[in-house]
This record gives C-alpha cells, structure tokens and sequence, in this order.
C-alpha cells in the first residue's frame, strides 16, 4: 500500500458559549481547524485534524499547521502509511520540531491501519479499558459567580469534573476557586488551570489562599522550574501540561517529582505514534494523565477517545469532548458525551466519515 494523494481542509469552529477565555486575558471565538485526508492506491482513506488553541497559546497556529503539512506531504508520497515508524521517522528528518504539523499527518495513517485490518485504533493501541471513559468540563474564565454557575450547569449535563480557566489577578482566582468550591458535590473533582499565566510569587498566593479548598494545580507558571518551586510549596496534587512536549520532559519530571499528573496533548507532541510512548512510559511510572489536544472537532476527539480509551482507567485521571463545544460537525460517527462519559468507536480505524460538505474543497492537494 503506497500514499498517492494528501489533501487539506480548514473548517471554522465556532463555540456554543460564544468565547473560550483562559490566562491572561486570551480568547478565542472561532476555532480553525485543520482536516487532512491522506489517499492510497488501496482505495483507503485516512483522515487526521489538527486545531491549535489561537497563535497566543503553544509555538502552533493554523496557517502553520497547513504550511508545514504542504511542506511534509510530498516527502510521504509512495511511503507505506501502515509503517508508522518510517512515516514519523521521514517526517522528523524532513522538519525539525513542529509536531503540531505532523500529528494530523500521523493520525491519518493510524486511521488508515485500522481501516486495513479492520480493527478500531484503539484495540491497535492497546486494547479496550473498560466501557467507557470519564470526561472533564473545562470552565472559561468570567466572574467567579458565573464560573460557578456554569460548573451547576454542566454537571447537569453528566460532568463530574471541572477544569476552571484561572491564571489572571490572584485575588480574583482565589475567588474564582472559593465560589466553584462551595458548589461541589461529593465525588466531584475540581482543577485550577493556570496555563503557564500566573508570576511565581501570584502563583505562591493563590496557593496558599486555596489550601483550605480539595483542588488540583495545574501550570501554574510558564517555565518547568517555575512550576517545580511552586509545586515544592504547595501539598495540593500537581499537574504539569504546557511543560510536558515528549518523553524527555516526562522522565525529567518524574525524577524530580514534579508532577502527579500530566495533561497529554496529542498533537503537541506530534501525533498518535509519540503520545502512545509518552502514554506507555508514564504507565511504567506511575504517573495519571489527562488525554486530550490543543482543541478540534469531531475528528479530534475521536483520536483522543481511542488513545484515553486504551489506557487503563486508574491512570486516566480524565480526557475531554471537544466535539461537544462547537457548533459544527466534522464528521459522522465520532464520540458523543452521554451523562460525562464516552467511548471510542467500535468501526475500523478512527471510525469516523467525514462531512464531504462541511468540508468544501480542499485548500491544497499533493500527488
């Protein structure tokens, strides 16, 4: 089997709440995300997506993302998709770095080996765990009464879990963190994400402010040895994410004790092939992890769905539906929440058919 074709698409993703705020004052109200459909001479179709958080938030942004996947396409032309070692290994010697530019590229080709052998990616990666998997909400940032009032509603919705958008004043996510805090139920789990947006002498207060309250800390500052102080300040279970771009970072971490949990993002670290070595080396070492990406649609979230879904369940501390916050549908058959759970699909592949009119014509093909 030999890859003849590689296209491009750019969809807009608009948000069902209008805006998603996070640190330091950032917003998108409109994602672009990226679809690549990678064609064989076996009459297979792979399809990956690849949707970064706004140009202000990791070295990625969607202009890039189609640059760079233009850039790559012709060096993959004739390759074996199913060899997923030699398409990364071509995709590394031909680009240094950008793996938010390979990973649709990569995701397409484990879309492709599933649909070849007829099984679901995520028995590929390791096999089912469980029936399904435990979501988590993220709560943009806005006044600490109206973070609240969202975490009521979306725990309506099934949501046990709330990622709460903080990392601007300190006083104000103090507040932001005690108001969501005395609406929790039992069993309900909460996590203060600063996103790399907090100083370490405001990421020092809010600490200590909070300590009364049962909370996560996730990022807090922009740096790994900024993060390592405040986490030898604080006895609060600790979550490195923006720090965490591959297996380095994860062993530099664990040998320091400086996380309790990761947050794996598929794409930051370059697609379905590295994250399974990342997710594999952290169940060696102990380590909890949140499954997710940058941001997508439905594509997205199905190639979070088979990798959280392969990963044994006291280790998955969450994973996230991006398909639920958009308006637009990318694709039939991706993973839909039902009571804050999902599962991935049964089909071959990502078990997902994209929308050949949400699509429109490609931005670019390759042959």
């Amino acid at each position: 089997m030999k890859i003849t074709r590689i296209s491009a698409y750019q969809i807009d993703l608009p948000l069902h709440e209008g805006s998603y705020k996070w640190a330091d004052g950032k917003s998108v109200e409109v994602f672009d995300s990226t679809v690549v459909a990678v064609e064989t001479d076996a009459g297979i179709t792979g399809h990956g997506e690849v949707c970064p958080l706004g140009p202000a938030y990791l070295p990625a942004y969607a202009n890039g993302a189609r640059t760079g996947i233009k850039e790559l396409a012709p060096k993959l032309l004739g390759l074996d998709p199913r060899d997923l070692g030699t398409i990364n290994r071509v995709m590394d010697q031909a680009m240094r770095g950008h793996p938010y530019v390979k990973s649709p590229l990569d995701i397409a080709c484990w879309d492709i080996l599933g649909k070849a052998t007829g099984l679901p990616a995520v028995t590929l990666l390791g096999g089912r765990c469980g029936e399904d998997l435990l979501l988590y909400r993220a709560i943009s940032q806005d006044t600490p009464d109206a973070m609240a009032a969202n975490v009521a509603g979306y725990r309506a919705e099934g949501y046990t879990k709330f990622q709460l958008k903080v990392g601007g004043d300190a006083d104000t996510d103090i507040a932001r963190i005690h108001a969501v805090s005395e609406k929790l139920l039992p069993g309900d789990v909460l996590i203060a994400d600063a996103n790399t947006g907090w100083l370490m002498h405001e990421a020092a207060r809010v600490v200590e402010g909070v300590r009364d309250v049962d909370i996560y800390i996730e990022q807090p500052c922009p740096s790994y040895e900024e993060c390592l102080a405040i986490r030898r300040r604080t006895p609060k279970p600790f979550i490195l994410d923006e720090v965490i771009d591959g297996l380095p970072a994860v062993l530099r971490g664990a040998s320091d004790l400086a996380m309790d949990v990761i947050n794996l993002k598929i794409s930051k670290v370059g697609g379905l092939t590295k994250a399974r070595q990342i997710r594999d080396l952290c169940l060696s070492l102990g380590i909890a992890m949140t499954i997710e990406d940058t941001w997508g649609g439905d594509i997205t979230t199905a190639a979070i769905a088979h990798l959280a879904h392969s990963t044994p369940a006291d280790f998955l501390f969450s994973a996230t539906d991006f398909n639920s916050y958009v308006t637009v549908s990318l694709a039939e058959g991706a993973p839909q929440r039902r009571q804050g759970r999902m599962s991935a699909s049964t089909a071959p592949g990502l078990g997902v058919t994209p929308r050949l009119d949400v699509l429109g014509e490609p931005v670019f093909s390759v042959e």
